[in-house]
C-alpha cells in the first residue's frame, strides 16, 4: 500500500452532492479528494429522469422536502438555488426544457450533466479516485485517518456524500448511516421513498388485471404532521399502484396505514345523473364516469360499487365513494424500485448552514445520507447540490 495521502478535505461518495461540494471545496483553495467505490462518478445521475436527468425544479421549496424537522432544509436551499443550478448548466451550453410542475431536464443526456461535473471538479482541482473501497475511517488529534483497499488517507474534513439505500444495483450501501453511528450520531429510521405501493391480497384480485390502466387522481396519507396531498397521474400495475401521485404519497405512507385515493378530484361525476329525466342505468353509470376515469376502470369501479338503487340519494353515495377510495397497501416494491431513502442522519445533529456535526468537527453529511427528502420531480437533486454546496463553503 502506498505512503499516506495528505488532504485538507476527503469527499466520500462521487454522487451530485459529493462532487457540487468538491467543487466548491477546490474553488476555495482547498487539497480535495473525491473518492468512490464505483468505477465511475454519478452513476445514479446517469439513470436519473429517463436518462435525461431532472436536475432541479424551478418551485422549489423548504416545504417540498419531508424531515423530522422541516425548517433544516431552509439554509441549504437559499444559499445555492434553482437559479444557481441553471446558471452553471447554461454556462456549459447544455440544453434543457421543462416537462411538468417546474421540473428541468437535460434535452439530450444525463452524460451532459455528468460532464459538466467532472470539468468542474477538475477546474477546481479536486482529485478523484474512484474504485477505491474505505475499509476505515477513524479521527486522531483533529485529524481523520481513512484506510482504503489501495491507499491510507489523512484529512482535515471528511464529507459523507455516500448516498443512501435506494437502488441497491446502483452499489448503494448502509455505509453513510454506519459512519454516524460509529461517532454516536443519530439516525433516522430509513424506508423505501417514492416507491410503488403493493395491494393487499383482496386488492390485487380486484384491480391488477387493469394494469396499465391510469387516471389523474388526488391522494392523501400521513399524520396531520406530515400530511401528504397530491394531484398527479395513479397507474395501476401489475402489483398495486404506481405512476406519479403514487410514488409522491409513499414518501408519507407508514406501514399498515391507508391511503386515501380522489378519482375524480373537485368533479362530480353522478351529477348528470341525478338531472331530471336523465337515463339511470349501469351503461350511464360508466359513461358519466369516463369524464374522468378510462372506461376500464369506470366498469370496474361501477361493477363494485353499483347504486343500492338509481335514487339521487344513491347517485349522491357513488359520487362520494369516488372522492374517498380507501387503500392500505400490503408494502411497497422495496428499496429496488425506490428512488430515495426517507430518513437518514438526524438533522438535529448537523448545522443547519455547514452540514457539519454538531459532536465531531471536521465531520459533515450531505445528500440523501440525511434525514431530507424531496418530492418526485427534480427536489431531490436540488437539496444535493445546496446541501453539497453548503458544505464545500465551510470544510
Amino acid at each position: 500500500m502506498d505512503a499516506m495521502q495528505r488532504f485538507d478535505v476527503v469527499v466520500l461518495g462521487a454522487g451530485a452532492a459529493g462532487m457540487m461540494c468538491a467543487i466548491e471545496a477546490g474553488r476555495r483553495g482547498r487539497r480535495v479528494l473525491l473518492l468512490d467505490h464505483a468505477e465511475r462518478a454519478g452513476k445514479k445521475i446517469l439513470i436519473s429522469g429517463g436518462g435525461r436527468c431532472n436536475f432541479t425544479n424551478i418551485h422549489c421549496r423548504a416545504e417540498s422536502f419531508l424531515s423530522a424537522n422541516p425548517h433544516f432544509a431552509k439554509s441549504a436551499l437559499a444559499r445555492f438555488t434553482p437559479a444557481d443550478m441553471i446558471d452553471m448548466v447554461e454556462r456549459h451550453g447544455i440544453r434543457y426544457h421543462e416537462k411538468t410542475l417546474g421540473q428541468l431536464f437535460c434535452d439530450r443526456s444525463a452524460h451532459d450533466i455528468v460532464a459538466m461535473l467532472e470539468k468542474e471538479c477538475a477546474t477546481a482541482g479536486a482529485k478523484t479516485m474512484l474504485g477505491t473501497r474505505v475499509l476505515s475511517l477513524e479521527r486522531d488529534n483533529e485529524r481523520f485517518l481513512i484506510r482504503t483497499d489501495k491507499v491510507q488517507l489523512q484529512a482535515e474534513a471528511v464529507v459523507i456524500a455516500t448516498g443512501g439505500l435506494s437502488i441497491p444495483k446502483m452499489g448503494a450501501t448502509a455505509y453513510g448511516y454506519d459512519v454516524a453511528q460509529q461517532f454516536a450520531l443519530r439516525v433516522v429510521d430509513c424506508r423505501p421513498g417514492l416507491v410503488p405501493l403493493v395491494f393487499g391480497p383482496e386488492d390485487r384480485d380486484l384491480w391488477c388485471d387493469l394494469a396499465g390502466v391510469s387516471a389523474e387522481v388526488e391522494v392523501t396519507a400521513g399524520s396531520r404532521k406530515t400530511l401528504g396531498r397530491f394531484r398527479e397521474k395513479l397507474l395501476i400495475t401489475h402489483r398495486g399502484l404506481s405512476g406519479p401521485a403514487v410514488l409522491q404519497i409513499s414518501s408519507y405512507w407508514q406501514p399498515g396505514e391507508s391511503v386515501a385515493i380522489d378519482l375524480a378530484p373537485g368533479v362530480d361525476l353522478t351529477a348528470s345523473l341525478r338531472e331530471q329525466n336523465a337515463r339511470r342505468d349501469a351503461a350511464a353509470a360508466v359513461l358519466a364516469l369516463r369524464a374522468a376515469l378510462p372506461t376500464r376502470m369506470a366498469e370496474r369501479w361501477m361493477a363494485l360499487h353499483p347504486p343500492a338503487d338509481w335514487t339521487n340519494a344513491s347517485l349522491s353515495t357513488v359520487a362520494k365513494q369516488l372522492h374517498a377510495w380507501k387503500v392500505t397497501p400490503a408494502g411497497t416494491e422495496g428499496y429496488a424500485k425506490a428512488e430515495v431513502t426517507v430518513g437518514g442522519v438526524d438533522t438535529a445533529e448537523l448545522d443547519a448552514k455547514t452540514m457539519q456535526s454538531r459532536k465531531v468537527p471536521g465531520l459533515y453529511f450531505i445528500g440523501e445520507v440525511v434525514d431530507v427528502t424531496g418530492w418526485l420531480g427534480g427536489y431531490n437533486f436540488q437539496w444535493a447540490w445546496a446541501s453539497g454546496f453548503s458544505a464545500g463553503q465551510a470544510v
